[in-house]
């Protein structure tokens, strides 16, 4: 069989796809990656996938580059013949399913990973944008032949707005992490530390985190609160470099790529965010290293916990309730061992790698050849 994925960027087939394309690839199938040149396109080819270029406008809203995007993505698949189409991300989903009918691709297949920060604010502009999202999405989603989500939230919310038919809908736990990297490790030091990774947006809950911080430095003058993530640089919702430098609770280490040996030396995982997450990653990774986790009872969030199993959820925006659910691990060193240790078990049932690749198979028809 031939199979193509296609995406808007080469890193995000590279690190959430790559995977399931080798395992393709194993079985003897074709697999081609659909999308623009950048920085690792020319590494696909290391593990047999061929890079198919296209042109396409990120944050274009212009209806004639749209058009012309949807005639790259033809012209890029027509002459491979695909069996399946494989897409990703809200562009790619909508171009993509588009083109791929007119290229007459036999199935296709969309992955929806969260409905994105338009969910959140109700201003003028994400009304807009939010309509016009589900206008295109109900559409192609009659087009394509199934959705994929990483939540069980996403598509309730769109088969209640009757925009996509519950007979497609394949629900999974995220796209996979390595349990066999992301897990727990000896510890250097006695610090108990308490870490966010993200990025520093205002969704993702940094400021509750700061507040949070701020709070318990006071009565635990031994623990250590750390931020890793840098500002989304034309993101309406980002905080400032200078903004975080200037956080006296907080260490701020800003973009890091060590993030596993972070995570090994801390001993509280925290995500406060409000963001409309489709199964937030960095959560898997900490579960899987086997640590605790304080988040929000929201969309893709509360997937990562079992509330008082693994972690806590607290409601978002609630600054004392993420200081409690965070105080109540810094004080009981028991229980953040036994909350570490199931989150681990989840980690290795519900968010690994080849879980989640034989979730891609099943969709395709095909088993994993042992």
């Amino acid at each position: 069989m031939t199979f193509g994925f296609l995406s808007h960027l080469d890193y995000n087939i590279w690190l959430f796809r790559l995977p399931v394309m080798q395992e393709l690839v194993r079985q003897g199938h074709t697999v081609y990656a659909i999308c623009p040149a950048g920085e690792i396109s020319n590494s696909f080819c290391e593990h047999g996938i061929t890079h198919i270029p296209y042109k396409i406008e990120r944050s274009s809203l212009n209806p004639f580059k749209e058009l012309n995007a949807i005639r790259h993505i033809y012209t890029a698949i027509t002459p491979l013949k695909l069996d399946i189409l494989h897409t990703f991300t809200a562009k790619p989903n909508i171009y993509g399913t588009i083109a791929g009918r007119f290229a007459r691709v036999p199935r296709i297949i969309n992955l929806v990973e969260g409905l994105g920060s338009f969910y959140l604010e109700n201003d003028l502009k994400s009304r807009i944008v939010r309509n016009l999202i589900e206008l295109l999405y109900r559409q192609t989603f009659k087009l394509a032949d199934t959705v994929m989500f990483v939540n069980h939230d996403d598509p309730d919310y769109l088969i209640s707005k009757k925009i996509v038919s519950p007979a497609k809908v394949f629900i999974m736990k995220g796209v996979g992490i390595d349990t066999n990297k992301w897990r727990p490790l000896s510890k250097e030091d006695k610090w108990i530390r308490v870490t966010m990774v993200a990025r520093a947006l205002k969704h993702k809950g940094v400021l509750e985190f700061i507040e949070a911080a701020t709070i318990l430095t006071k009565k635990y003058p031994e623990v250590s609160f750390q931020y890793v993530g840098s500002p989304d640089e034309g993101n309406r919702f980002s905080v400032t470099e200078t903004f975080m430098k200037e956080q006296t609770a907080i260490h701020y280490l800003g973009h890091q790529t060590n993030i596993c040996h972070i995570l090994a030396q801390s001993d509280i995982f925290v995500l406060p965010s409000y963001y409309r997450e489709g199964l937030p990653r960095t959560s898997m990774e900490a579960a899987s290293m086997g640590l605790p986790i304080v988040t929000t009872d929201v969309v893709g969030c509360r997937e990562t916990v079992d509330d008082g199993v693994n972690g806590f959820l607290v409601p978002p925006h609630n600054i004392n309730a993420l200081a409690n659910a965070i105080e109540k691990l810094i004080s009981n060193p028991d229980l953040r061992s036994q909350m570490g240790q199931a989150g681990r078990e989840k980690a290795l049932k519900e968010f690994d790698i080849a879980t989640i690749v034989d979730k891609h198979l099943e969709v395709y028809g095909l088993q994993r050849v042992r």
